[in-house]
């Protein structure tokens, strides 16, 4: 049986980005956050201290999209590498990043890069 936790749409206003203006104003992005992991235990005791805390993931993501960065791959890899390290009964999981408004000359609803691990 697979099982996951998963946050989607975590909003956050941080400075990633090449260009200087990025770097300065900012831009809205949304994240999403899928964990594997063996809910077992956890379904069995009813108690979270079995589980993966959510909102102890949240705090994670929310930390290292404050970090500013050149790249969202940059920011996807170093969320993913917080993640296992922060929780080691994770045995896999994923993480998206959308940038809402990215500087493109163009109609686009937003950038995304993706991770799977």
């Amino acid at each position: 049986m697979e099982s996951y936790i998963e946050l989607k749409e975590i909003r956050i206003h941080a400075y990633h980005g090449v260009d200087k203006q990025e770097r300065i104003v900012g831009n809205d992005y949304l994240v999403r956050v899928k964990v594997k992991y063996d809910i077992s235990a956890a379904a069995k005791s009813d108690s979270v201290s079995d589980t993966i805390n959510y909102a102890e993931i949240y705090d994670v993501v929310k930390c290292e999209m404050s970090i500013p960065s050149n790249l969202l791959e940059n920011v996807v890899y170093r969320i993913m590498n917080a993640l296992k390290s922060n929780f080691p009964k994770i045995e896999g999981g994923e993480v998206e990043i959308v940038k809402i408004k990215p500087p493109i000359a163009g109609d686009v609803t937003g950038a995304t890069v993706f991770i799977s691990f």
